[in-house]
């Protein structure tokens, strides 16, 4: 499963990281308004000052590290400091070149504050709301009345914005939390299994295996004195041992046996357990009774696949006579097939089967095998 999630963690981390640089460079057209004022504000050197400043500040912006603007995870706080005191001095410095639109890079501020210091960075957003509304009246050679100060949306783009990147922080941390939850219940559920196989090895073999050795002792010492009973108990130990063997070859066959009814059953708790909304059929009537065991290992490998790496919110398991359907509205996978999938085609292909693993439509992902009515088992 790690090996697995490693491989499909790198390319997909990759593109999440492209993304976040394109929808970053979108934002900064909300800088085209600082721009514009620059160039009716200032002539000259001045105006050369200013688009330098402004471009400074979208150069700052777009190398911010990336865990800060997704806002689940933390960069070490010394960086975040010193670039966003670089920002916030750029601001400062872009004031008598862009008067009042210089605030809109406090947008900008106030996006890495939020993504930062969640709830904490409301002092920061509303002093910058503040300044925004202030400043401009404050200082008389900007000719910004208080009535054209309201009228600008600047002072309320900043909170807001600042609102919106909360909601946005904490709908990835909770994604991120549930993600960590569901991979946590997979390897306890691993764990869970283990424990009952050894648990069931150990009061199947324990008791015959102490008496084997017992007896396999005592015959050795009274060999020479007492044949006919070591004879005996070399018998007894004989009969313990294909006893023995007997059992442990039934708790195999138990532990092989797949049946489609349990597979449902057994996936609907699973499910559940992993918070994933499940459309399972209630009956298996309908499938051809010669299908059934192949089914059953489709739908332990599909669901199992689902609750390891799909991030699903909900999964659905269609039925006909000779034909399965498993599909989830998760992320699906980029990674090459594992054992489990590859030991699912081998089953198929001996069944005479077909099979189609890949992206569902219009997401998510779609495992389908089809069997011919006259299939053998």
């Amino acid at each position: 499963m790690n090996a697995a999630a490693g491989q499909a963690t790198g390319p997909r981390a990759q593109a999440r990281g492209w993304r976040l640089l394109a929808t970053r460079a979108i934002l900064l057209a909300y800088l085209t308004f600082v721009v514009t004022a620059v160039g009716n504000d200032s002539r000259g050197a001045s105006a050369v000052a200013g688009y330098v400043i402004v471009a400074a500040f979208a150069v700052g912006w777009l190398f911010v590290p990336l865990p800060v603007v997704l806002g689940i995870s933390q960069v070490p706080g010394y960086r975040f400091w010193i670039v966003y005191a670089v920002l916030t001095a750029l601001l400062v410095a872009e004031l008598p070149f862009a008067h009042a639109q210089a605030f809109v890079m406090a947008v900008f501020l106030s996006i890495l504050i939020a993504a930062r210091l969640g709830t904490r960075a409301v002092p920061v957003v509303l002093a910058l709301a503040v300044a925004a509304l202030v400043v401009p009246v404050a200082v008389p050679s900007w000719h910004v009345s208080l009535g054209a100060a309201w009228d600008d949306v600047t002072p309320i783009a900043i909170p807001v914005v600042a609102l919106m990147t909360f909601a946005v922080h904490q709908s990835l941390a909770s994604s991120h939390a549930l993600a960590e939850a569901r991979a946590e219940l997979a390897s306890l559920a691993a764990e869970q299994e283990r424990f009952r196989i050894a648990r069931d090895l150990h009061d199947l073999l324990g008791h015959s295996l102490t008496t084997i050795t017992v007896k396999a002792g005592l015959a050795a010492r009274i060999g020479q004195a007492d044949q006919a009973r070591a004879i005996q108990e070399m018998t007894e130990v004989e009969a313990l041992a294909r006893q023995a063997l007997g059992e442990v070859r039934a708790a195999v066959a138990s532990y092989r046996e797949v049946t489609l009814a349990g597979e449902l059953a057994t996936g609907r708790q699973l499910l559940r357990a992993a918070g994933i909304t499940a459309d399972l059929p209630r009956a298996v009537d309908d499938v051809d009774p010669a299908h059934r065991e192949l089914f059953g290992w489709v739908v332990r490998e599909g669901l199992t696949n689902i609750v390891r790496h799909s991030r699903a919110r909900s999964c659905a398991v269609r039925l006909s006579p000779s034909s399965i359907e498993i599909t989830d509205d998760g992320i699906g996978s980029s990674a090459p097939p594992g054992n489990g999938l590859t030991g699912l085609r081998e089953r198929v292909a001996a069944a005479g089967g077909s099979i189609e693993a890949g992206p569902g439509q219009p997401a998510g992902w779609r495992l389908r095998v089809c069997l011919s009515p006259g299939a053998a088992a």
